[in-house]
């Protein structure tokens, strides 16, 4: 037989004809629709038990969204989108990818559909679904690091007042050497860790390149990143405060800030997606603890949830359909 149509009959074919297309794997959307869409079905059902078995009217509680306090707190949680937004534009254009104010603000809210995900995790993709000069992984998970990085610092900041709430419980000033002792730990815990950072950098750097990556953009304009975002926390913290008000639970406005940090760094140690559930038990545990009643305390944990995660949830998966349908700058697959 001819050696060249040997080679034909054993598959040497050109590339394009080597695969036949219904044999190609299809393409596959990287948005997980099915578990998040789980993700909220459970959220929703745990909410409306919890008020129906716990809380006060559920019919009552939602109303307070529809106030003008409601509107006010809403308006202050999209500020807080809008400067991290800022922020992440900033931190974009230093890897050379430079938006405009809306188109930049578009792509940043897309990345809100990925939230209910553990760790916030899922937000690590905004960098890697754009359509065009998408960025590298180890170039997103930088500006994650360096989201996740700069919000826990200013969110530790914002939970300064609660010492001095927590100084005034009779509880606290019974025990303040146990107190002055746990401070001096964490302050010894803290520095022994900036240590081994410095003594071990280069082994970091080598290992977590994304690490060292995340610090170079923190370096980027640090102070402007710095007010942004405890700008922007300090907002969803006074929506907080307002929506108290309006479930007539009054608190100084530091306090109720400081009631929001502590709550969302417990949220994020827990490492569940967004923090649910940890969250929730710390913030109405804290407001029982300042006096309100259970099913206030509750009441008030589910409108502040509703206002800053589920309407950045709500608003980043109409950003992501937009800009993936209609503007065609994200790809999904």
């Amino acid at each position: 037989m001819d050696p060249g149509r040997r080679r034909v009959l054993a598959g040497d074919l050109p590339e394009p004809l080597a695969v036949m297309p219904e044999l190609a794997p299809a393409k596959t959307s990287r948005l997980p629709v099915k578990q998040l869409l789980l993700v909220l079905g459970v959220v929703a059902t745990a909410y409306a038990l919890a008020l129906l078995v716990w809380g006060d009217s559920p019919k009552t509680s939602l109303s307070v969204l529809w106030s003008w306090t409601g509107l006010q707190a809403a308006a202050l949680c999209l500020l807080n989108y809008l400067l991290r937004g800022v922020r992440w534009r900033l931190w974009m254009a230093h890897y050379g990818r430079h938006f405009g104010w809306l188109e930049g603000l578009r792509l940043y809210l897309a990345g809100y559909a990925f939230t209910p995900t553990p760790g916030n995790i899922g937000e690590a993709v905004r960098g890697l679904m754009l359509a065009r000069q998408p960025l590298g992984t180890a170039q997103s998970l930088a500006i994650f690091g360096a989201e996740r990085l700069a919000d826990l610092f200013c969110l530790l900041l914002l939970c300064l007042p609660v010492l001095g709430w927590a100084l005034s419980l009779g509880a606290v000033q019974a025990a303040p050497k146990l107190l002055a002792g746990l401070l001096i730990a964490g302050v010894l815990v803290l520095m022994l860790a900036v240590g081994l950072l410095v003594r071990y950098r280069r082994r970091l750097r080598q290992r977590l390149a994304w690490l060292y990556e995340a610090w170079r953009c923190l370096a980027v304009r640090p102070w402007r990143g710095f007010a942004l975002t405890l700008l922007a926390w300090a907002a969803q913290g006074l929506a907080m405060w307002l929506i108290c008000r309006e479930i007539d639970l009054h608190l100084p406005v530091l306090t109720a800030m400081g009631f929001y940090a502590v709550a969302m760094v417990a949220g994020a140690l827990s490492a569940l997606p967004a923090g649910l559930g940890g969250m929730e038990a710390v913030l109405t545990g804290l407001l029982v603890l300042q006096g309100a009643a259970p099913g206030q305390a509750l009441g008030i944990t589910v409108m502040v949830r509703l206002l800053t995660l589920w309407l950045a949830v709500a608003i980043g998966v109409l950003a992501l359909l937009y800009s993936a349908a209609i503007r065609k700058d994200i790809s999904l697959s």
